[in-house]
């Protein structure tokens, strides 16, 4: 499968099409793998879609003690396997993107899979498929980012360590071509305010929709 999803933060408008979506999905149960999420509700109305970002190097397969999460040939990381399961939330806590939710009703980790069985028939994930703004775009790099004056960007950096990531995120021009949480671009400065605490920082500083590492009823 050659085409990825893109991100781009400056397009979101917050109206949830994603979230509402993402539900329908067929292996998603009725739950929502992607939360739309304010940066700083006391300085700006801007959000962003959250969803996963699959790591060429999943952190969270890699602390999983059951093996219960596997990352496919296209390098989709999947939700957590139902008989492999330990309900140790090991996955929820690593992931620096604070992605991996644990749904105590089904006693499973549960998180975005690119709505592979769509994507992986040529169909766009189901998020993708109703975004109004492009702020979530499924396709080939070739055929997106000409169309783009966003960068994509999927190199991150959580101080020492390099993440690279399957899915894309638009930045704008003038920014570097990876993220550092230690602030060496302005998106980068505003997670790292953050990047010390316990929960990840998607949680405390975008948690609107979702402040939990739980999925809601």
């Amino acid at each position: 499968m050659q085409e990825t999803m893109f991100v781009d933060p400056q397009r979101c408008i917050g109206c949830r099409s994603c979230v509402a979506a993402c539900r329908e999905c067929s292996t998603h149960k009725g739950y929502s793998m992607i939360f739309v999420d304010f940066f700083d509700r006391g300085e700006t109305t801007a959000t962003m879609p959250t969803i996963c970002m699959h790591c060429a190097e999943p952190t969270c397969a890699q602390v999983c003690p059951a093996d219960a999460i596997k990352q496919n040939e296209d390098g989709v990381v999947m939700t957590a396997l139902k008989p492999r399961c330990l309900d140790c939330r090991n996955c929820v806590n690593a992931c620096p993107f604070g992605v991996p939710k644990y749904n105590s009703a089904m006693h499973l980790q549960m998180k975005c899979d690119m709505c592979y069985d769509r994507s992986s028939e040529g169909l766009q994930p189901m998020c993708a498929s109703v975004c109004p703004t492009g702020a979530l775009t499924f396709g080939k790099y070739e055929d997106v980012v000409p169309l783009r004056r966003t960068k994509p960007v999927n190199i991150h950096y959580f101080g020492n360590q390099k993440v690279e990531t399957k899915v894309y995120l638009m930045m704008p021009t003038n920014e570097a071509d990876a993220i550092h949480i230690d602030g060496d671009t302005e998106f980068g400065e505003h997670l790292s305010a953050h990047a010390g605490e316990d929960a990840s920082w998607i949680e405390n500083e975008m948690g609107e929709t979702d402040n939990s590492n739980e999925f809601r009823s």
